[in-house]
């Protein structure tokens, strides 16, 4: 059974139809890159995934086991708190929060699993940082290392390079295409980016307010959707 199937998904924002008759699905280990223009409904669709936006029409279909809560999301950084006034550690440790359960505490298994993935993103010397002192690239790395403490199989990003440079973009594409091959974990990410994000996937679902697109990214790039959105700025849609 695949991580995710959706099956004629229509969704809606404000009483408004979105996007309508989706129908694809993730399998697990797949990277998966959600292109489109904005307003193409690309925000509303990772709302549906992660369960904040109950769909009108269809359905989502999750692989036995797998919950919301248990998806590990990383939000666009518009909707992050920047001037957190906690430690990295403390950022990172509270992704495991939808774990604890009624424990009032975290346990010694929480803390191990907040050091791997400060140690796995390359962060651990700042763990006493500020979050709010952190440069933006590295604010995008406690974040991640947050999502992952709280995912089980799957990662949802939400335009995780928005906003920051040319190398620090490629940096973490490059952590992406790690984590998604080295640990398993099943990626879907929303990037304005999509040339670099493109090139990153394995698979590739674009929309404007419907599918116009699901496959191979190989086969995107082939595809009349993807010549055309990929041509606009040489491969890159900003």
């Amino acid at each position: 059974m695949p991580l995710i199937e959706c099956q004629g998904l229509s969704l809606a924002y404000d009483d408004k139809p979105v996007v309508s008759d989706l129908n694809f699905t993730v399998e697990q280990g797949d990277y998966l890159c959600i292109a489109g223009e904005n307003g193409s409904g690309k925000s509303t669709l990772i709302k549906g995934l992660l369960g904040l936006v109950r769909p009108f029409r269809g359905r989502i279909v999750f692989e036995k086991g797998l919950r919301p809560p248990e998806i590990g999301y990383m939000p666009q950084q518009a909707a992050v708190q920047k001037d957190f006034p906690a430690a990295v550690f403390e950022v990172v440790l509270s992704g495991r929060q939808n774990r604890r359960g009624f424990r009032p505490f975290y346990s010694r298994q929480d803390k191990a699993a907040a050091e791997e993935n400060l140690r796995r993103l390359g962060i651990w010397e700042l763990r006493r940082a500020c979050f709010r002192e952190l440069s933006g690239g590295q604010q995008r790395r406690a974040l991640m290392a947050r999502a992952l403490c709280a995912a089980r199989k799957l990662l949802v990003l939400d335009e995780p390079t928005a906003g920051l440079d040319p190398l620090v973009t490629a940096d973490m594409y490059r952590l992406f295409s790690e984590i998604n091959r080295d640990s398993g974990i099943t990626l879907v990410m929303v990037s304005h980016d999509i040339g670099s994000a493109a090139a990153s996937a394995g698979k590739v679902l674009h929309l404007h307010n419907k599918q116009l697109f699901f496959g191979t990214a190989a086969a995107y790039r082939d595809s009349e959707p993807g010549r055309r959105f990929l041509g606009d700025s040489g491969g890159a849609r900003q």
